[in-house]
């Protein structure tokens, strides 16, 4: 399945916001405490979306209509969440080789993600390394690196 991948527009925070929720909800609730997850869900309002956009690059995937989203700031992924109707298609590659691509261009060699425990996996199966573990407000994460090639004046 390939996806549209563009921008955010603030009319996409509704949207992701319930994608997000939903993930949270479904998904993350087999490895975290429900009052994680309510932590989690008052955390990723489409209100807080707008917010994140002033300092990161947010993107979305679309198929017809938005189905998953990622952001970044320089080398660092944040927020990797897709509709869980479509998990397992390859949306979330596709992203990350979007935004691994752009990192790249910039001159980085290397990305960098906070994963919960939920998505670790995902992670390690795209090629990141465990750095590390961190305890969060929202509970463990992992830290995870992947090397780049850059394409672009390399900043490290």
């Amino acid at each position: 399945m390939t996806v549209n991948i563009r921008m955010f527009q603030p009319e996409d925070a509704p949207r992701l916001s319930a994608i997000v929720q939903r993930c949270l909800r479904e998904v993350n609730s087999r490895d975290y405490p429900n009052h994680i997850i309510d932590k989690m869900c008052a955390h990723f309002t489409a209100e807080r979306f707008v917010e994140l956009s002033g300092s990161r690059r947010i993107y979305v995937a679309e198929e017809g209509r938005v189905v998953g989203t990622v952001s970044r700031d320089g080398n660092k992924v944040y927020t990797m969440f897709i509709d869980p109707d479509l998990a397992g298609r390859g949306i979330g590659r596709q992203l990350m080789q979007h935004i691994e691509a752009q990192a790249a261009h910039d001159g980085y060699d290397f990305m960098e993600t906070g994963a919960s425990i939920t998505a670790h996996g995902f992670y390690l199966k795209l090629g990141y390394t465990d750095v590390r573990e961190s305890e969060t407000e929202f509970g463990l994460n992992y830290i995870l690196r992947k090397p780049l090639r850059p394409t672009g004046p390399q900043r490290g």
